[in-house]
């Protein structure tokens, strides 16, 4: 697992993963923006993350960039999970 906060490294099932345990609003949202910047069209982020926020900035960030939420929920841990996916001409609606 990726120390907090730090590149997205390979998760299971070909997701990047990004663990923002422990950091605050705006800084989750603020390295997933970076991540994805990394991650290629129709390719998947999973994030974890326990800032109470959270969950209502993840929704906002991919509303506004085009992203689409493909989960959320509990991660075991207690933390929130998120999986996103990367907007672009092989997901459906790609390209916003």
């Amino acid at each position: 697992m990726s120390e907090s906060g730090r590149t997205p490294a390979p998760a299971a099932g070909g997701a990047a993963l990004l663990d923002a345990r422990g950091l605050a609003c705006p800084l989750p949202v603020l390295k997933a923006r970076k991540a994805m910047r990394r991650v290629t069209p129709g390719g998947l982020l999973r994030v974890l993350a326990d800032d109470p926020a959270a969950p209502g900035d993840f929704a906002a960030f991919c509303e506004v960039t085009g992203h689409r939420m493909e989960s959320s929920g509990a991660a075991e841990d207690g933390a929130f999970e998120f999986l996103i996916r990367a907007r672009g001409r092989s997901t459906p609606g790609g390209d916003r």
